[in-house]
């Protein structure tokens, strides 16, 4: 770490995986790894307040640059105090550079060797995003961490492409580091790669002989097969380096988070508790629960025995009848409660880790999560 206040710490690897607990130090406070980050894409985590947010055990949140460069304009957001100010969160904060939604949102995009230039999902005007304009919003922003501008593409795709992508997002994460000028702000480099184990061992090594601070692994969930993440990760994380946190982007299900924890991920962010609980989806440790389904109507039962969430002082009947009459109280408190199992989660692996115990941690949820209704749409 290079600047003021930052720090990463390595406290255990666990003895049988590559699991890490780990800690990251920022000038708003430690973040404990593993960890995940709720997504308030513009500035909220729909649905909850910020105390909401808070309660569910969150230590870190996400912003985007792109969305927030839009609507309301980083300008604003900076007269208004940052974006910690802006949103009522005192914690670290990351924002995403907007390279994703680029690729995922933008009308007619068009990407050079200089910039993306696209049309604006909104209303349709002209944006351009540079590596230079993409720290600079952050910059005005003023996220504790900042992602470099990457160029993601979909997957699958040829080898030539994924080339040309690794390459340029390279030569764009080399432009943003000699932009980069807040000493309390870090950037994180992004391998690429798809889905070809050479060009992601090729794109960490290209971004570790830059030296950030920290890394991430882009590119992922977006077609590919849960298996073949896996088998992604499997060879990027050994090419980063130990002392350094790792960031997994845009995942995922409670067992993507496992299975990245147990090859070393610290990191995690994804809509999935929010946009499922807004579609009456819950997760539990027996697996994904429909709350629309008739057999809760009259269920007397929380949704998770032992949950403080407040979701669960009720039970899966009044939860049920709030979706059946459209009451916005249910995506509220199931996305209370979501977020809240994904807080959870990571710190039940994160004892399970300081224990050497995350292989049967891992087994534990896989075997409750198995056989039950698991498809969690969005």
């Amino acid at each position: 770490m290079k600047r003021d206040g930052f720090s990463f710490a390595l406290k255990h690897v666990d003895a049988a995986t590559g699991a890490r607990r780990s800690v990251f130090q920022t000038p708003r406070g430690a973040v404990e790894l593993p960890a995940f980050m709720p997504v308030g894409t513009v500035g909220t985590v729909k649905g909850l307040t910020i105390d909401a947010v808070r309660a569910t055990g969150a230590q870190m949140i996400l912003g985007n640059t792109y969305h927030l460069a839009l609507r309301p304009g980083e300008e604003i957001v900076r007269d208004l105090g940052g974006l910690h100010r802006f949103m009522g969160w005192d914690g670290p904060i990351l924002t995403d550079s907007g390279g994703f939604q680029v690729f995922s949102l933008a009308q007619m995009t068009k990407v050079t060797e200089d910039r993306a230039t696209f049309r604006s999902h909104i209303d349709g005007s002209l944006v351009e995003l540079s590596p230079e304009r993409a720290v600079a919003i952050q910059e005005a922003l003023g996220s504790d961490v900042a992602m470099v501008l990457d160029h993601v593409v979909g997957l699958p795709n040829t080898f030539e492409v994924l080339a040309d992508a690794v390459a340029r997002t390279t030569r764009w994460a080399e432009r943003s580091l000699r932009v980069a000028k807040r000493a309390d702000q870090v950037l994180f480099g992004i391998v690429q790669g798809g889905l070809f184990p050479e060009l992601r061992v090729e794109s960490a090594r290209q971004l570790v002989e830059l030296d950030f601070p920290c890394y991430a692994v882009g590119g992922l969930s977006v077609g590919e097969s849960p298996a073949e993440m896996y088998a992604m990760l499997d060879v990027t994380v050994p090419a980063l380096p130990a002392d350094r946190p790792r960031y997994l982007m845009g995942v995922g299900t409670p067992r993507d988070l496992l299975e990245a924890i147990r090859r070393g991920i610290d990191l995690f962010d994804c809509v999935m508790p929010t946009r499922n609980g807004r579609n009456a989806l819950a997760f539990t440790d027996e697996g994904t629960r429909r709350m629309r389904n008739l057999k809760y109507a009259c269920d007397a039962a929380p949704l998770e025995e032992n949950c403080p969430c407040p979701a669960c002082r009720h039970s899966r009947g009044y939860i049920r009848h709030l979706f059946m009459a459209g009451e916005m109280l249910g995506p509220i408190l199931l996305s209370a409660h979501n977020l809240t199992y994904y807080q959870r989660l990571v710190a039940g692996a994160r004892a399970a880790i300081e224990a050497d115990r995350f292989g049967s941690f891992y087994q534990e949820r896989l075997s409750g999560w198995q056989g039950k209704e698991q498809a969690a749409e969005g």
